[in-house]
């Protein structure tokens, strides 16, 4: 098993005389479907009952998209709440990044299209492609924009419309993936980095274990290699995290775990102690939402009231590529 790569990225440190500017997340939202669909039609077409859907996956109920709906719409929503949120000009946005796995096309990009839908005419538009990792990978990207005064303002957006690369009929997978998008505007922060160093890694010798081809998909997922897998990565970027920050698992008020499936979340706080109500698992009410789960979760802890200005949240996350990462990130309002 290969170890952690070298991809991080540094905190603020003096160089050249002049200090780094930090990077702060300033605000997040989340955009799903209206529609709710609960286990029970899903149970039935795949000849199973719904607590054999809880049993394994962890899930409810999950929101699917009608069929006139678009990725880049619930992007764009869920990114216009997030600058709401802060206050913030959408012409003062220098970046987009947009993680997915599911555009709405080859091309246009859906950055270029979020962008355009929000007004963010000054900002520049990348897709990010890293699975259900993509929305961590485009954190540190905007981070390492912001802390190189490359950027002020980058807008971070996970989106994933999973039912449109899922097979009805594959037990696997049909009753677990789902629809939406989160948000986070990452801005300059004053006095260092609220977003510590990003551990990324990858294994694309195991990529075979989640698949979708190009014509469309459907997703295709080896689970129980996947869910090894899955434990043992996010695990082993946790520790790598918290070293890099100089903290401890003692020190985390919110361990925010991509939502891929309850049985894992619960494994990974097995695996590492983690106290119970230190984890967060929306996973029964939204399904694995691909690149959305952090930032939706993120979104979901806070209107709970489970964040506060200056708690310690830990972030990780997994998936095809086979990819993975964690960071920690201090919460609290940027000095923008």
């Amino acid at each position: 098993m290969p170890e952690l790569g070298p991809a991080t990225l540094p905190n603020p440190t003096e160089r050249d005389g002049s200090r780094l500017t930090g990077a702060a997340i300033a605000s997040v939202a989340m955009a799903v479907p209206d529609r709710v669909v609960p286990n029970a039609p899903i149970a039935e077409r795949l000849g199973i009952t719904e607590e054999w859907i809880v049993k394994r996956t962890g899930v409810r109920e999950r929101r699917l998209a009608e069929p006139g709906e678009t990725l880049t719409g619930f992007a764009a929503d869920a990114g216009a709440q997030a600058l709401a949120r802060a206050a913030a000009d959408p012409l003062d946005v220098d970046l987009v990044l947009v993680a997915t796995m599911s555009p709405d096309d080859v091309a246009p990009s859906a950055a270029a299209g979020v962008a355009a839908r929000l007004g963010a005419d000054r900002a520049g538009a990348v897709d990010v492609g890293a699975a259900c990792t993509g929305f961590l990978a485009a954190l540190a990207l905007a981070g390492a924009y912001i802390e190189g005064r490359r950027a002020e303002n980058v807008l971070v957006i996970g989106a994933d419309m999973l039912s449109r690369i899922t097979n009805p009929d594959d037990r696997s997978t049909a009753a677990l993936l789902a629809d939406g998008a989160g948000a986070a505007l990452v801005r300059r922060s004053a006095g260092g980095s609220r977003i510590g160093r990003v551990v990324l890694g990858s294994d694309g010798a195991r990529g075979a274990l989640i698949t979708a081809d190009r014509t469309g998909g459907p997703v295709r997922m080896n689970g129980h290699d996947t869910f090894i897998q899955a434990v043992a990565r996010m695990g082993e970027a946790t520790h790598e995290a918290l070293r890099l920050a100089d903290r401890s698992i003692a020190d985390v008020d919110l361990f925010v775990y991509h939502q891929a499936n309850s049985r894992i979340i619960a494994a990974l706080g097995a695996e590492l102690s983690l106290p119970a109500e230190r984890v967060v698992d929306y996973v029964p009410r939204f399904g694995n939402t691909s690149a959305a789960t952090l930032p939706m979760a993120l979104a979901l802890a806070e209107e709970e009231g489970r964040l506060a200005p200056g708690s310690l949240v830990l972030l990780a996350a997994f998936g095809g590529g086979l990819t993975w990462g964690a960071t920690t990130v201090e919460w609290g309002r940027t000095d923008a």
